[in-house]
């Protein structure tokens, strides 16, 4: 994101923008992909809601949020693009706060790759996430990418 020193993401993450609602989605490629034509877009504050309930040592992925969001609402699937705006709005807006801190470091992207988008950047997201005890591998040459070792079995089950 840029220009966070001037946004007040606790402002944005209070913004429900009409959230939450559905929609249909009438393009096939998307249906295929996203196994079925209900889309649920989730409020942002609902992501904080849920990132807050992992317990040190635990991890989630934002698809576990979306699925548990489709679950919960009847959807078929839960907008990704939001999604991952969502969590990082989440991230900044705890950080930004004095205290009441939502533990947003213990969600990753999927499979495990952590998240640039969050503050500090993948450094303080590797810091943060090796002080809880998880192993942090680098993969790729060109596109060098960061994944939590064996994330699968941290994974807090919402």
């Amino acid at each position: 994101m840029a220009n966070e020193d001037k946004k007040d993401f606790n402002a944005m993450l209070n913004d429900s923008k009409d959230m939450p609602k559905f929609q249909m989605i009438t393009d096939e490629k998307s249906i295929q992909k996203y196994g079925g034509d209900r889309m649920y877009f989730a409020p942002p504050i609902d992501y904080d809601r849920v990132m807050r309930l992992v317990p040190r040592g635990k991890l989630l992925t934002v698809g576990m949020i979306r699925e548990c969001f489709a679950r919960r609402s009847g959807a078929d699937f839960t907008e990704p693009i939001t999604a991952g705006i969502f969590v990082a709005i989440a991230a900044w807006a705890s950080f930004q706060r004095k205290d009441d801190e939502t533990p947003y470091w213990r969600t990753l992207k999927a499979n495990g790759e952590l998240n640039a988008k969050y503050p500090g950047g993948i450094e303080a997201h590797r810091e943060l996430l090796e002080s809880e005890g998880h192993t942090v591998i680098q993969k790729g040459r060109t596109n060098i990418r960061y994944y939590v070792k064996d994330y699968e079995k941290s994974l807090f089950h919402i």
